[in-house]
């Protein structure tokens, strides 16, 4: 654990939602003294973070009586059940307490939500996670929403769970104190500004990841030269096949790009764990799931006015990938066969 995290005073949190990065940051935040109150339906999970030290609840009314006041409860979960939980949770707060939402919720609801807890003198602070399953040894890198006072009352635990100041190496020209960015969080600005920067952050993260994915697709099929096609009026010719006689080893160009290229990054790492242990992928069926964030920042950017054309296509590759591409191909299909006699061709090109 860094040395910035334990210079601020002792602080208590409620957490709600034991999952696969909630477990990990309630790991985290009890090693750096954050005393962590916990809930989650799997008893199992509950049992787990008592064996790190946290206090585990048997329901979440039992939980806010466990915290003391102000209480601050954080909940780590799926979009689609955090209005069920606020639910459950605003009647057990009082004036002055605060709700935390870790998850990747559209801004557009935390504006909603903020609204709604204020009524009841209850703060709201959006927060976006970014670190997945490494989180617990790496640190997350966290972008924060919300009253400034809660905020600051909050920020044991929000330097608690960030990687530090040495996992990435200084800027040039910062010096001094190092601030709160360079350490691994950040205070955006009021409700849905955390959010708002972690769903453009996804949105990135949709693009980096098709560009690696088309980049080692054509070094994939750099071989098709040596492939035996079709010679007929459905099948466009290789007019070049010397040009493409490559059986690239894409293991070790991933591991050739991690040194000294200007394209290395984490993911590059974490592709090339995978391609090391099985270049051809069999474990994957090419699914790619798309969570809401592509979709809100390609929205927003239509609000805003401004071009994101990688964005966009990044997302539109996932809609792709989940099928939902077949009917206009079908559409396409039958309009070759109506103007031209095609044949629509059977099996696909492996």
């Amino acid at each position: 654990m860094s040395a910035e995290t334990s210079g601020k005073a002792s602080l208590q949190l409620g957490f709600v939602g034991l999952g696969r990065m909630g477990l990990n940051m309630v790991r985290r935040m009890q090693q750096a003294g954050i005393d962590c109150v916990v809930f989650d339906t799997n008893l199992d999970a509950r049992k787990e973070a008592a064996s790190y030290g946290a206090t585990a609840a048997e329901s979440i009314q039992d939980l806010a009586e466990k915290l003391q006041a102000p209480r601050a409860v954080w909940l780590m979960l799926p979009t689609a059940v955090v209005d069920a939980v606020l639910d459950q949770v605003v009647p057990l707060l009082s004036p002055g307490d605060t709700v935390i939402d870790g998850g990747n919720s559209h801004y557009v609801e935390d504006l909603r939500r903020a609204e709604a807890l204020g009524k009841h003198q209850l703060m709201y602070v959006d927060v976006g996670v970014s670190g997945g399953v490494w989180g617990r040894e790496r640190g997350y890198c966290q972008m924060i929403g919300g009253p400034e006072k809660a905020y600051q009352r909050l920020e044991p635990a929000f330097a608690a769970l960030a990687p530090g100041v040495d996992a990435a190496p200084r800027s040039e020209g910062r010096t001094g104190e190092p601030s709160s960015a360079e350490k691994g969080y950040l205070y955006c600005g009021p409700n849905g500004a955390g959010h708002f920067v972690k769903m453009v952050h996804n949105g990135i993260e949709y693009g980096l990841m098709a560009a690696y994915a088309e980049g080692f697709n054509v070094l994939k099929h750099a071989n098709a030269g040596k492939q035996k096609r079709t010679a007929d009026a459905e099948t466009s010719p290789l007019e070049n096949p010397e040009r493409y006689q490559y059986d690239f080893p894409l293991g070790e160009v991933a591991e050739l790009w991690r040194r000294g290229s200007v394209i290395g990054s984490w993911l590059l790492d974490l592709t090339a764990a995978e391609l090391g242990r099985d270049p051809s992928l069999k474990a994957y069926n090419g699914r790619v799931s798309d969570s809401g964030e592509g979709r809100w920042t390609a929205q927003a950017a239509i609000d805003e006015g401004v071009p994101v054309p990688v964005l966009a296509a990044a997302l539109f590759g996932r809609f792709t990938s989940q099928g939902n591409e077949l009917y206009a191909n079908q559409v396409m299909s039958a309009m070759r066969h109506a103007f031209g006699g095609h044949n629509e061709k059977t099996g696909n090109k492996e």
